[in-house]
């Protein structure tokens, strides 16, 4: 149990226990001994805070409403700043990215240590301090707190001192935030009381409770009984059950088997640990045997039974009687869930996955032959708070009113209080706090401060937090807007910036020189203070003056405008074609006012041209002060467009842009369709292809097969297809070849790129036109007359089953004999007849077919039978040592006997070795003889010859023995 324990302890801690660690010499990383507990991932910063690790949400057992029992509220904190990453360059309030979670310490723990993590970003840094219960906790004054960063380290914790509910405040110059309340719980399992336990005795029949009285435990336990000596265990059935509301073992009829020793184990769900009663004897009295009698209910579910969604409900009821009663579940007035399950022989209802829908009026019935018994109940679902409207950082005014509002929901409906800098935020005149609804009229500096509202209900609280800030300041202006000349040019408006900051916001007036200006149809103050002047003359020109005042203070800016005449613009040429390969110059002259200087800005098709990075086709020609060139070189199609020329100088800006037309090569047509397909034609479509400013002239159509060499022009109908064309038939195509297409432009410039390939398709099947070549004869073995062919390529074979028809007849015949060969690879065909006489004439020719008919046949070739393999042995056959190592072959063979030899195989052996391991050699054409060489000395030889030819092995020559020479 000990390594189980630990493995699951290692699962849930968190990252910074190891910089704790480091901190706290003899702190093991991570805490084995802390159950911690998970962040839910639903909520928008941390979640709802989730039941400890090793608690039940189902009702049912230990702990739910009724029951003692820790409480284990689920709250998350929300910053407006979830979603926003404060800027590091800005101040701001405390915002928590960690809190403290609900953590059970077993007290046989090994480990003596309890860390609770909290962690706060701000700027400045925040500091830390924890609540126990509402009481701030004396980390200084005690030696077993430590506080690191912002976790609090307990050692040696125990549960007098230590269990209940913890909070961490951080805080900052701009105040202070609370966090989530984490409770801290003691796992253990005390011993049972060790008085024995007096016997329990019951008629046959009767029934009977046998009562657990677990000792002292937290958190919850599991029950179990054992029936006279463990590990032997009471199975739970119709008659027999173990409540895990009250530990107490039911028997609904007592029957002998029954008789024996009892003994309850508890077991810890923490911490593993089990502990037995002292033993309770049952007997049965003497005194008769008990009747029947209807049921009565001893275990049922409370009246009200409250679960949260999501979790799931385990509902008990059992009943004694005689006969054994029945249960049964019912929903009054609905039916019950279908996903509910019956467990324990029907005493146990379970409903996972509680949804409001699951709510409502639960009844239990034990019945019997005597009669029967009911229990209802209502079952009631809860939601925990979740957050509908949240706050946001806000900055105000000093005087302004601040509103703000956070919605909540949940079920019972959740109510609302607010707090500022972690505690209760006092009722003034000037505050209202209505339905989560909080108003600060007239605000000043006092109110600035960190907030936190409170959304909750008897199941649990979240927390919403943000920054007020206050702004109290004497207006300024940024160093951009200081002392700054303006040039505009004639008749345009002109914007003199004026955006002071303070607060509250100050006003605005404006002077030129030492006039004040007013208002009319050409010069107003913008809302932010900016002044606007339309349609600026030389009259406008002078020393501005902009002055800002708030009640804090007062400043002023100072502003200089100079009135030009505008600038106009002249390109030239406005409109050119070239054709691809050749060069324009664009020239682009500035007529400006002479205080102004001028620069010049090239644009393609709106957008800056690259002269580094276009290839070396531009060229940007500066000759003039008030005039540049655009140099275009080597023209492409993609050059083509709007050229723009921009003129700035420092007061104003004017463009014009010219128009050059490219003449090149077609583009590709658009995507190519096979509209129809027969055995020997496609009828193609496609869409034009751009002409490039050239009219396209013709087009010309392309195919490629698997039995082409790449791409090839192909005949078409009509055999010239004009520009004005957007379809044509290509013929002369090869039955059943898988074809694409596709199709090139030519205009009088050049050929265009061709267009994407069409899909590829197969032409119809048709009868074969290609008939087989070079028919002719090979040897073979006797009575054989071996026909052979060159295969026709699959480009021609025309469609599907292709095969070969091979005819023939003995030569000066009438009457073809034919057989069809079915492999389209076959490459020869063998005739076998015992009565044709070697060397017999045959007249042969070859034919093709396929699914849709036969083909045309070759020419008629004459080709004769097989002589067979030889029929005579070799003759006179002699051998003679040469050498040591050498011996001379020599025979005879009869010329005219039957199958001409093509060699001779000559085979030799030593006398100590087997004819059947004999070596060989082998001759060609008509050689009588042969050297063996490489033989050993002194050594006797066994000899042997027989001729060969393509049809196989003549007979075996008459067996010769010599003896090779001695080494000397």
């Amino acid at each position: 149990m000990a390594s189980s324990w630990k493995l699951i302890l290692f699962l849930p801690v968190t990252w910074c226990l190891s910089e704790y660690a480091k901190a706290l010499p003899g702190l093991p990383t991570p805490y084995a001994a802390l159950l911690r507990i998970k962040k839910s991932s639903s909520s928008p910063l941390f979640g709802a805070k989730p039941r400890p690790r090793y608690s039940s949400p189902a009702l049912g057992t230990p702990g739910w409403p009724g029951s003692p029992q820790p409480r284990y509220s689920p709250i998350s904190l929300y910053h407006s700043s979830d979603a926003f990453k404060p800027d590091e360059s800005v101040d701001y309030g405390p915002v928590f990215v960690q809190e403290p979670d609900d953590i059970i310490f077993p007290t046989d723990s090994e480990e003596k240590k309890v860390a609770l993590s909290c962690e706060a970003h701000g700027d400045p840094v925040p500091s830390y301090r924890w609540l126990r219960n509402g009481t701030e906790v004396d980390w200084e004054g005690d030696f077993r707190y430590r506080l690191l960063d912002g976790t609090l380290v307990i050692s040696s914790p125990s549960e007098v001192k230590d269990a209940g509910h913890y909070q961490c405040v951080a805080s900052n110059t701009f105040g202070s935030v609370l966090s989530r309340e984490a409770t801290l719980q003691f796992a253990y399992l005390g011993n049972f009381s060790g008085r024995t336990r007096s016997a329990v005795s019951v008629r046959d029949g009767q029934g009977v409770v046998l009562l657990c009285s677990p000792p002292r435990h937290s958190p919850e336990i599991v029950y179990s009984w054992v029936f006279n000596e463990f590990p032997s265990f009471v199975v739970e059935d119709s008659r027999r059950f173990v409540s895990q509301q009250t530990g107490n073992l039911y028997i609904s009829k007592v029957q002998s088997s029954d008789v024996g020793s009892y003994i309850c184990l508890v077991k810890n769900t923490v911490t593993n640990a089990r502990v037995l009663s002292p033993p309770t004897p049952l007997t049965l009295r003497s005194d008769g045997v008990m009747g029947e009698y209807e049921p009565k209910i001893e275990v049922h579910f409370p009246p009200v039974v409250a679960a949260a969604k999501g979790t799931t409900v385990k509902m008990e009821c059992f009943a004694l009687g005689n006969p054994v009663p029945t249960i049964t579940w019912t929903k009054v007035s609905a039916a019950i869930p279908g996903k509910a399950r019956l467990r324990k022989s029907q005493a146990v209802l379970e409903i996972p996955n509680l949804q409001l829908e699951d709510a409502g009026l639960y009844e239990c019935r034990a019945e019997n032959s005597r009669g029967r018994n009911a229990f209802r109940g209502q079952l009631q679902i809860y939601t925990y708070p979740h957050w509908v409207a949240k706050l946001n950082d806000t900055e105000l005014d000093s005087g302004s009113s601040l509103r703000w509002e956070c919605r909540a929901a949940g079920q019972p409906r959740p109510a609302y209080r607010w707090l500022k800098d972690g505690a209760p935020l006092p009722p003034q005149s000037r505050v209202d706090m209505v339905n989560g609804v909080l108003t600060i009229h007239g605000v000043n500096r006092s109110d600035a401060g960190m907030y936190q509202c409170l959304a909750e209900n008897e199941y649990g609280a979240i927390h919403a937090s943000a920054q007020l800030k206050i702004l109290a300041s004497p207006p300024t202006f940024a160093p951009s807007q200081l002392k700054r000349t303006v040039v505009v040019t004639r008749d345009r408006e002109v914007v003199l910036e004026c955006r002071p900051q303070g607060s509250p916001k100050p006003t605005i007036s404006w002077r030129k020189g030492d006039r004040a200006l007013r208002e009319n149809k050409r010069i107003a103050i913008l809302p932010e203070g900016s002044l606007r002047i339309l349609s600026a003359s030389r009259a406008d020109e002078g020393a501005y003056a902009c002055r800002a005042e708030n009640s804090f203070g007062t400043a002023e800016i100072l502003a200089s405008l100079w009135v030009k005449e505008p600038t106009r613009i002249e390109l030239t040429p406005k409109r050119t074609e070239l054709t691809v390969g050749e060069s324009v110059v664009l020239n682009c002259k500035a007529i400006h006012d002479a205080s102004l200087e001028v620069t010049f800005h090239w644009t393609l098709q709106g957008q800056p041209i690259d002269f580094e990075k276009d290839g070396g086709h531009f060229e940007s020609i500066r000759a003039q002060a008030s005039s540049a060139d655009l140099m275009i070189r080597n023209i492409l199609l993609v050059h083509a467009g709007r050229y723009g020329c921009r003129v700035q100088t420092t007061a104003d800006s004017v463009s014009d842009e010219a128009e050059l037309l490219v003449r090149g090569p077609p583009g590709p047509p658009g995507v190519v369709i096979v509209e129809e397909i027969t055995e020997s034609t496609a009828t193609l479509s496609w869409s034009p292809a751009t002409d490039n400013h050239s009219p396209v002239s013709s087009y010309n159509l392309q195919a490629r097969s698997p039995f082409s060499l790449g791409w090839q022009t192909v005949n078409t109908v009509p055999e010239v297809i004009t520009g004005d064309m957007e379809s044509a038939m290509a013929v002369d195509l090869s039955p059943w070849v898988e074809y694409e297409f596709r199709v090139v432009a030519t205009n009088g410039i050049g050929t265009g790129d061709p267009s994407a390939p069409s899909r590829a398709i197969r032409t119809r099947e048709a009868v074969p036109k290609t008939a087989p070549t070079n028919v002719s004869g090979r040897s073979g073995r006797r009575r054989e007359l071996v026909i052979a062919w060159e295969p026709v390529s699959e480009e021609f074979q025309n469609g599907a089953g292709f095969g070969y028809i091979v005819a023939f007849r003995p030569n000066g015949t009438r009457g073809w004999k034919e057989k069809m060969v079915t492999s389209a690879e076959a490459a020869q065909f063998v005739y076998r007849d015992e009565s044709v006489p070697p060397r017999t004439p045959f007249e042969v020719k070859v034919g093709v077919y396929n699914n849709r008919g036969d083909g045309p046949f070759s020419p008629t070739v004459l080709i004769r039978s097989a002589e067979g393999e030889p029929s005579a042995a070799p003759t006179d056959v002699q051998a003679t040592s040469v050498s040591v190592s050498e011996i001379l072959v020599a025979w005879r063979h009869l010329a005219e006997s039957l199958g001409r030899p093509q060699g001779f195989e000559v085979g030799y052996w030593k006398d100590t070795e087997e004819e059947g391991t004999a070596e060989t050699v082998k001759t060609r054409g008509n050689e009588s003889f042969v050297v063996l060489t490489g033989l050993e000395g002194n050594t006797l030889y066994h000899i042997t010859v027989r001729a060969y030819n393509g049809a196989g092995y003549g007979p075996v020559s008459g067996q010769v023995s010599v003896v090779t020479k001695k080494s000397r």
